[in-house]
C-alpha cells in the first residue's frame, strides 16, 4: 500500500472533480478534510461512508483511507505533521488530548455539534481565500484558522464516548469522563473524594458507580488515559521523559517507566523508536 509524506509542517489542497476514485493509502501526517460541494464514499480502514456537503473528517497517521467521487465535488484538505504541533505552544498541545485520546475513534463526521457545521466552513473559505491571494501576514493567519478548526474538531470529539470503554449508561458518567479530560494535569482534582464532592456522590460509591456505568475502574480509565497522553508526546512531540512525568502526577522517571512499561509491555524509550515517523 502507498505511504504519503509530508516534508513541510503544514499544508493546504483544494480539490474540484467530477469522478474520481483513490487507491487506498495510508499517510505519516494527520490530515482533515473538509466537503465543501458533492457526494462520494470515503474509505477509512475497514468502513466505507457516505460523505456530503459540510462534513468534515479526521485521519490520523497510519490510517488506511481513501476517497470515491461520485457527484461533482470541491474538498479541502488542511494536513500536518509533527513539526507543526512541535511549533505551537504547550497550552494549546494540552487542548488537542481529546483528538489524540480518541486515535481508534469511529469513522465519519467529526462534527457533532450542528452550529459548528457553518462556523467550520466559513473557516475553511477563508483559508481558501487567504492561501490564494497571499496578503500581508498571510502566513500568521493561515496557522491561526487551522488552529481553530482544529480546536473546533477537539472540542466535538470530546463529545464522542472513547471507544475502549463501555457506552456510559447515564448522562452523569459521561460528565463524569468529561471531567476526568478537562483536569487530567490536576491529579488533586482526580481523587475520589474530590469527584464525589463534584458529582454529589458518596465517595465509597463513586469507584463502584463509574465502574457500573463504563466498565472500567476510576483508576484504570484515568491511567489508560494519562498513558495515551504519554503516546501522543512521544510520537508527535520534542518533549522527554522528564517533561512528562510531573506534568501528569508521577513521582519521577522511574515511576513513569515502570507504569508505561506496565500498561504497553515496552519501554517509553521503544515505544518512541518504533513508532517515530
Amino acid at each position: 500500500m502507498e505511504i504519503r509524506n509530508l516534508y513541510l509542517p503544514f499544508e493546504l489542497e483544494l480539490w474540484e472533480k467530477d469522478h474520481y476514485e483513490a487507491r487506498p493509502h495510508k499517510n505519516t501526517f494527520f490530515e482533515m478534510v473538509f466537503v465543501l460541494e458533492g457526494t462520494g464514499i470515503q474509505w477509512i480502514n475497514q468502513y466505507r461512508l457516505p460523505f456530503a456537503k459540510d462534513k468534515l473528517f479526521l485521519i490520523f497517521p497510519q490510517d488506511s483511507h481513501g476517497f470515491e467521487i461520485q457527484s461533482s465535488s470541491k474538498l479541502f484538505f488542511i494536513r500536518f505533521n509533527s513539526a507543526y504541533l512541535n511549533q505551537q505552544s504547550k497550552d494549546w498541545v494540552k487542548r488537542l488530548e481529546f483528538i489524540f485520546h480518541n486515535h481508534n475513534h469511529l469513522p465519519g463526521c467529526i462534527l457533532k455539534t450542528v452550529a459548528d457545521k457553518p462556523l467550520v466552513r466559513a473557516l475553511v473559505e477563508a483559508l481558501i481565500r487567504e492561501h490564494h491571494h497571499q496578503f500581508p501576514h498571510t502566513e500568521e493567519v493561515i496557522q491561526q484558522l487551522i488552529n481553530t478548526i482544529i480546536t473546533i474538531a477537539a472540542r466535538n470529539i470530546s463529545l464522542i464516548t472513547p471507544i475502549n470503554i463501555d457506552k456510559p449508561k447515564s448522562e452523569t458518567a459521561m460528565l463524569m469522563i468529561n471531567y476526568i479530560h478537562q483536569h487530567i494535569y490536576e491529579p488533586s482534582k482526580l481523587r475520589v473524594e474530590e469527584l464525589a464532592k463534584h458529582f454529589n456522590l458518596s465517595a465509597t460509591y463513586l469507584s463502584e458507580y463509574f465502574k457500573i456505568q463504563t466498565g472500567s475502574s476510576l483508576q484504570e480509565y484515568v491511567m489508560n488515559y494519562k498513558i495515551k497522553i504519554i503516546e501522543m508526546r512521544l510520537i508527535h512531540t520534542n518533549l522527554n521523559i522528564s517533561e512528562i512525568v510531573y506534568e501528569l502526577g508521577f513521582s519521577d522517571a522511574s515511576h513513569l517507566n515502570r507504569i508505561f512499561k506496565k500498561y504497553r509491555g515496552i519501554s517509553p524509550s521503544e515505544f518512541k523508536r518504533r513508532n517515530k515517523y
